[in-house]
Parts: structure tokens; C-alpha cells; sequence
């Protein structure tokens, strides 16, 4: 397991930077979980992001301080699980969108009606119902359980593009993803030639 855990603090910092070094960290929600292999960033200025318009009872948390667990529900299904960035007002989060299954495979099998671990937990709603993520974990820090998060160890290799499912900012290169996972919910589109955008980390 990774040693070093992400405090609170780590959050406090622009989204930009914080989603691409969540790539290849470990996620715990209770006794199930992985590693991180996609996420995308929602910036305040963003017109694709919920805080965009202000805020409302819906998005409250994102208003608050950082390092806490935004859930929302898409298209009235599936769950939805954020990570709060930036001091708080600023209103930013990454969503988590896809995860490697590591941990308690046979619940998250359960959970999800199959067996096969590439679509355990590859695209948001596919990766709450996996993780037991309801609206009961919104507004819970990301640092207290049931939530664990482990920096990522070594340098893993990150890819950007543009974001999924969205029609506004679309053009935004601001999804991120560990290269050549298997368990990402769709392919990043690198062309030939061109070597993959790497995060920066200290």
C-alpha cells in the first residue's frame, strides 16, 4: 500500500494541478476501492461546471472549503463522486471518473451485477455504485474515513484530452488519465508522432 496520505491541505491548491496527480493515487471508500486512472477538472470560470451559475442547494459543498466529497446525481441514475479543490468560494472539483479495482473486488462485483473488473469502476456512475458512493458521503471530508487517499508512488505517466459528455467547453483539454490503462471509461485520442502530456510532480 502507499504510505504517504492526502490530507485536507492537498486540495487547497488550483485544480489544474491537483487533478493530474491524482492519476495513480489509491482511493479507499470504506473497505473497497483502487487506484485512480481517470478524473476531470471543473474550474469556477468553467461553463461546464455546477458552480458556474452560483450557488445552489445542490452545490453547496463545492462552495466550501477544499478536500471534501461532492456528490451529485447525473441524469437522475448515477452517482457521482467530486474531490472540492481550491480555497474555499472558489467553487472547483475534480470528478473521479474511473478507478482500478484493487480492493474488495468481490463486493464491488456484488454491487455491480458482474464479474468483469475492466467495467467494475470505469466511468463515474459505474465507479460510486462499485464504491457504495451515495449522497450520504457528500459534504465528508476526503481525509477521514470512511474515505482513505494515498499519493500516488513514482511518476505514472498521464495523458490529457478533452472531457467527456459535455457540450459546453468541450474544446477544454482538461481530462486526464493514466496511459495505457485498461480501466479507463474511453480511450485518450493521442496522435501519431506526438509524445503524451506528463505531469509535473516535485
Amino acid at each position: 500500500m502507499p504510505q504517504r496520505s492526502l490530507k485536507r491541505s492537498f486540495f487547497a491548491r488550483s485544480v489544474h494541478e491537483i487533478a493530474p496527480e491524482l492519476i495513480g493515487a489509491t482511493l479507499l471508500v470504506g473497505d473497497v476501492g483502487g487506484v485512480i486512472v481517470e478524473v476531470e477538472a471543473y474550474h469556477h470560470t468553467d461553463p461546464a461546471a455546477h458552480s458556474f451559475r452560483g450557488q445552489t442547494p445542490r452545490n453547496t459543498v463545492m462552495f466550501g472549503p477544499p478536500g471534501y466529497a461532492y456528490v451529485y446525481r447525473s441524469y437522475g441514475i448515477h452517482w457521482c463522486l467530486n474531490f472540492v479543490c481550491e480555497p474555499a468560494g472558489q467553487a472547483s472539483a475534480v470528478l473521479i471518473r474511473a478507478v482500478e479495482p484493487i480492493q474488495g473486488l468481490a463486493k464491488m462485483q456484488r454491487r455491480r451485477g458482474l464479474t468483469d473488473e475492466r467495467l467494475l469502476c470505469s466511468g463515474p456512475g459505474r465507479l460510486a455504485q462499485a464504491l457504495g458512493v451515495t449522497l450520504a458521503h457528500n459534504g465528508l471530508p476526503l481525509d477521514r474515513l470512511p474515505f482513505e487517499l494515498y499519493a500516488a508512488e513514482g511518476q505514472p505517466e498521464v495523458v490529457a484530452g478533452v472531457r467527456i459528455g459535455i457540450t459546453k467547453a468541450a474544446e477544454l483539454p482538461w481530462r486526464y488519465g493514466l496511459a495505457g490503462s485498461k480501466f479507463l471509461s474511453k480511450p485518450f485520442k493521442v496522435p501519431a508522432g506526438i509524445r503524451p502530456w506528463l505531469a509535473q510532480r516535485d
